[in-house]
């Protein structure tokens, strides 16, 4: 008897390490099934859920219900040679970065330029675009350059790369949520400029009725690019190498002709990897 129980017993746990095994497999299984199904840890698996702004033209905008402009077409472009698909929400510029590394969205898409303090929040893929600060006045003012803006009440939108500019220059800024609050500001003549993203700037001054101006333009210090979580590389990575695809078929320099007709390029500015030759707009039409 103690020997058929002992056989019992050892039967019943070679049975248990069987289950427990397979269990394990199973588990594997599903873990392997779920990154093949989902590899770049989306928030829905072929949809790429991308933070923008609806105000910032010709950059990010929302027209006619659809989000649009530069960096938003140039995602969808992007997208499309990872196979994925882009679902635009948007946002306030001063919450995206952190809306992102939160895996609220899964990349962030609004000129966003490269800094090493935003560097701490988010992981950066390659620059697609550079851009210039512009200065927004009211129509009339007398401010003509950058270096005139000590004791101006100097507006700009929160969390911005002219915000961080006002700052370094001791200018005090005001600070706004988004583009159109900046706006009211100068046609309310409550505000003597606005530091703006220069193309942003361009538009608004050409849709403000002849209420701004613009006063100015600097090259902006590093290039924009789309942000993606902390630590999530084959995302990143994903998208760098498709961004090259855009560049090399011209969709690239298509986007550019379209949005900033007649805007030089740097020469010293290569998109993506750099590693790409661009084609001229003539070329890729």
């Amino acid at each position: 008897m103690r020997i058929r129980s002992a056989l019992t017993r050892a039967a019943a746990l070679g049975a248990a390490a069987v289950l427990a095994a397979t269990a394990l497999t199973a588990c594997g299984d599903d873990a392997s099934t779920s990154e093949a199904a989902n590899p770049y840890g989306l928030l829905q698996a072929g949809v790429l859920r991308a933070g923008t702004l609806t105000d910032a033209p010709p950059n990010v905008y929302l027209k006619d219900g659809k989000f649009t402009g530069f960096d938003n077409d140039l995602l969808t472009a992007v997208a499309a040679k990872a196979g994925l698909k882009v679902e635009f929400v948007g946002t306030d510029f001063s919450a995206l970065l952190a809306q992102v590394n939160n895996h609220k969205f899964d990349v962030g898409s609004s000129s966003i330029t490269i800094t090493e303090a935003r560097k701490k929040t988010v992981d950066f893929g390659n620059g697609y675009d550079f851009g210039y600060f512009g200065l927004d006045v009211p129509a009339g003012s007398a401010i003509s350059g950058f270096d005139q803006l000590a004791g101006k009440r100097v507006v700009v939108v929160q969390g911005t790369v002219q915000d961080d500019y006002a700052t370094r220059e001791n200018l005090n800024p005001v600070r706004v949520p988004d583009y159109n609050g900046a706006i009211n500001q100068l046609k309310a003549g409550t505000a003597d400029a606005w530091i703006a993203p220069a193309e942003i700037g361009d538009t608004s001054a050409a849709d403000s009725g002849g209420k701004i101006k613009v006063a100015a333009k600097q090259l902006s210090p590093a290039p924009t690019a789309y942000a993606v979580a902390k630590g999530n590389d084959k995302l990143r990575e994903a998208l760098n190498k498709a961004l090259d695809e855009v560049i090399a078929d011209g969709t690239w320099s298509k986007l550019q002709a379209q949005y900033y007709p007649g805007r030089p390029i740097p020469a010293d500015f290569k998109p993506g990897s750099g590693t790409v030759a661009v084609p001229s707009p003539s070329a890729a039409s």
